[in-house]
């Protein structure tokens, strides 16, 4: 059995990875904003909180939006450091699952490793709330291979593909490589149904049929109905498509690789952010080829 594991962060991703966690038998101490998510994942099994530094175990998994929250966890008398300091835990494993900077996390573990001991592990990951759902998750891991190697049982649990990259920060360099390709496909899926739509086909068919052919992709099967109903609510928030896409400009700027494709992504997202689009998921990309094709109101909120 896997080490007594605290979990931070209980959305469509972290809900379902922390119930994942328990049916493998791994015990699990979970907290979230919300007090009906952290109940619901008691009354699943999990042990019962009232604060972050209730889930300071050996090893500490977060799914937040981003690294400031992670940070802002670890401080203060109901933070994780007066949580490991109460039960006695010495170098526990932090494993931050959310998307985040490769610079920061790299900065970030190693200020806490040398003022707290503190061991940072980064494993974002791929397969949207369905592959958490399923436990089908693609985890990409950075960090050294002393803190990685406890976590085997955990990553066996959340995912079918986990491979470690490399040092910290490589986890988050493999998401960015994901994240250019999904905010393109997304982009090419939502000018392909408009035009296919314009054009009389059937929709439902040209699905079918691109799911039978070389244009076939997980997204396609994920999401394609998403783009045929016009379904945005829900799913990859727009927002999160244009944080991470930032983090993989940052870190191309950093190494010197032109990401043009990477750059027209953000910019065409962030326009759609702009219009009020944030919360929506990245499909309604959709929206803006309607109107460009001369769709009355498909800018409007629905």
């Amino acid at each position: 059995m896997s080490a007594r594991t605290g979990f931070i962060g209980l959305g469509k991703m972290g809900e379902p990875m922390a119930r994942n966690l328990l049916k493998a038998g791994i015990p699990v101490a979970a907290w979230d904003i919300i007090p009906a998510k952290v109940e619901a994942l008691r009354a699943a099994g999990g042990e019962r909180v009232e604060s972050a530094s209730d889930v300071a175990r050996e090893v500490v998994i977060t799914m937040t939006v981003d690294l400031p929250e992670v940070v802002t966890l670890l401080e203060g008398p109901e933070g994780l450091l007066a949580g490991w300091a109460k039960r006695g835990i010495t170098d526990p494993i932090l494993v931050v699952m959310s998307t985040v900077s490769p610079t920061a996390i790299r900065q970030f573990g190693l200020d806490v490793r040398a003022s707290h001991q503190v061991h940072v592990v980064d494993a974002p990951v791929s397969g949207g709330d369905i592959g958490a759902q399923r436990g089908t998750l693609s985890i990409m891991i950075g960090g050294a291979e002393a803190d990685v190697a406890p976590l085997e049982g955990h990553f066996a649990a959340l995912g079918t593909v986990a491979r470690h990259l490399g040092p910290l920060g490589s986890g988050q360099i493999a998401k960015s490589c994901n994240q250019i390709i999904v905010a393109a496909t997304v982009i090419s899926l939502a000018e392909a149904m408009v035009y296919a739509r314009r054009s009389g086909l059937d929709l439902a068919a040209l699905v079918e049929l691109l799911q039978g052919g070389l244009a076939d992709c997980e997204l396609l099967r994920q999401k394609g109905w998403r783009l045929l109903q016009h379904d945005y609510a829900g799913g990859g928030a727009l927002a999160n498509q244009v944080k991470d896409l930032r983090f993989a400009l940052e870190q191309a700027r950093m190494i010197g690789v032109p990401l043009p494709g990477a750059a027209a992504s953000a910019e065409f997202f962030s326009g759609l952010m702009a219009m009020g689009f944030a919360d929506e998921d990245h499909t309604a990309a959709q929206r803006i080829f309607e109107t460009l094709a001369g769709e009355q109101g498909a800018l409007d909120e629905q």
